[in-house]
């Protein structure tokens, strides 16, 4: 498998200070404790992001080198975009980061006004689509404006800012997960066949090993539908010689929760993720579990969260994710320890068929795979990105397939379910 080229910008080692008598200065309007510090850093092409920075009140002091506030991830049409002089833009793009002091929002009814102390740019340059790493900034700046009339130094800004390839492979559902599609690797315009994925409603038969894992959970009722349960879903990857290397299946059925008719938080569905267990032939090592149900509102989402069962932790649980994904329009399903600050200090074990959870260093962090699906009543063909230091054999590449057909099956598991079913019609979805 070859994978794409992605770059990562990251922003880290954040720290603000304001040398000398300005740091509380009343002259200066900046009352350094008396409000929070907040940044917007800007790329063109890509959302805004916003983080906090901690104010340093000693000069001795520096802020956390290996801290990340905020990533970007580039794939080689971005790059080319940002690097491209077109008509549309008068000034060369930019890495931008504003820092003010104080917060959006209101105060008994009064707008809270937050004043901007300073602006950061970098240029992108061509270095950028290199593919190396390399520090593009690191250490103190001067960001605030000097006082004419008194000499006094302005606000100081600390950060690092750092390119670093980060390869992925790229994968897509060629049709809907319920239609056991065939998964292939994308290579530009090239699609190659990995895997293919094959589900089920049906129970599982007594020769199937993963009937261990959920003969409790599941039962054969003429009732089902009646019930309102949507359970006995499972998915299985099979690799190109026909093995199965993965698997996800539902142990907790998605039903609706009492006085509503949808799945709630309250009372969330699940699935197992499981991979083939090596040292026990036709057995099946648990990995993951993903928890889903819908949050209502005025638009309603379905929240995805996945704990991995890691062997040997205290607890046995370590939560990687939790993600609203609009349940009209869709959206993506990620692990990202920059963008998930619960499982920012995490290693992710590698879920090598071996049973070897390879030690990676927390320090590794960043992206380690996005999902992204359609919505509900939509034909959804999961497109999945992992990040190649994660994938080290395609049993690796098989298991995070098997979590994101989970996901994709989640939005339909969680639909609104019908109080009436209507005569001549066995589904109640």
């Amino acid at each position: 498998m070859d994978p794409q080229a992605f770059i990562r910008l990251s922003i880290g080692s954040l720290g603000l200070r304001l040398p000398g008598t300005a740091l509380n200065s009343s002259k200066s309007g900046i009352h350094a404790f008396s409000s929070p510090c907040v940044c917007e850093i800007r790329l063109r092409g890509f959302p805004v992001q916003t983080s906090s920075i901690p104010f340093l009140s000693s000069p001795e002091v520096t802020p956390d080198a290996q801290s990340v506030a905020s990533s970007f991830y580039l794939e080689e049409s971005d790059l080319k975009t940002l690097l491209a002089r077109g008509c549309f833009y008068a000034s060369q793009p930019c890495l931008e980061i504003v820092v003010f002091t104080g917060r959006k929002g209101t105060h008994c009814g009064v707008g809270i006004k937050r004043q901007q102390i300073g602006t950061f740019k970098l240029e992108v340059g061509p270095e950028w689509g290199e593919g190396k790493p390399l520090i593009l900034f690191n250490g103190w700046i001067g960001i605030g404006k000097s006082k004419q009339d008194s000499g006094k130094p302005g606000a100081e800004l600390h950060l690092r800012v750092k390119l670093d390839p980060d390869p992925r492979y790229v994968f897509q559902f060629e049709d809907e997960t319920k239609l056991s599609p065939q998964i292939v690797q994308l290579q530009g315009t090239i699609k190659q066949p990995i895997f293919s994925c094959r589900f089920s409603r049906d129970r599982v038969t007594q020769l199937d090993p993963l009937n261990n894992f959920w003969s409790h959970s599941v039962e054969s009722s003429d009732q089902d539908i009646e019930r309102r349960e949507r359970k006995g879903w499972k998915v299985k990857i099979h690799d190109l010689s026909g093995s199965v290397v993965a698997a996800a299946f539902i142990t907790t059925p998605f039903v609706p929760s009492t006085g509503c008719d949808w799945v709630a938080k309250s009372n969330p569905g699940a699935w197992l993720i499981v991979r083939p267990d090596a040292c026990r032939p036709e057995s099946w090592q648990p990995w993951g579990k993903l928890e889903a149900w819908r949050e209502r509102g005025i638009r309603d989402s379905i929240c995805c969260r996945f704990h991995l069962l890691a062997e040997g932790q205290e607890g046995g649980e370590i939560l990687m994710s939790e993600i609203l994904i609009n349940a009209e329009k869709g959206g993506e399903f990620f692990i990202d320890t920059d963008r998930q600050v619960q499982a920012a200090a995490t290693p992710v074990p590698s879920p090598h068929s071996s049973g070897d959870f390879a030690a990676l260093s927390p320090v590794v962090g960043g992206f380690v795979m996005s999902c992204r699906v359609q919505g509900e009543g939509k034909c959804s063909k999961p497109l999945v990105q992992l990040a190649m230091r994660h994938v080290t054999c395609v049993e690796d590449a098989a298991i995070f397939m098997a979590l994101a057909a989970a996901v994709d099956l989640s939005i339909e598991a969680c639909r609104p379910f019908r109080r009436k079913i209507r005569r001549g019609n066995r589904h109640s979805w």
